[in-house]
């Protein structure tokens, strides 16, 4: 676990090791989450970081039921 202080201005410094295991860069936006009693922070993605994310999921097996069908 690795430590970082609250500045005066509320700033914070993100360590190195966890700046580039999550990839971040300048200027990159983060979003902050509360859950229970613990801030998340998360970068916020752009669409292009998001095109294939789901392809673990291709092998899921969907089927449509008949009531979901027009007439």
């Amino acid at each position: 676990m690795t430590n970082s202080i609250l500045s005066p201005k509320y700033q914070i410094v993100i360590p190195k090791e966890i700046r580039k295991s999550m990839n971040l860069h300048p200027g990159q936006r983060l979003q902050f989450a509360v859950k229970d009693g613990n801030i998340e922070i998360r970068p916020v993605l752009t669409p292009r970081q998001l095109v294939g994310f789901l392809s673990d999921c291709a092998d899921i097996p969907f089927e449509r039921e008949k009531t979901d069908r027009p007439l």
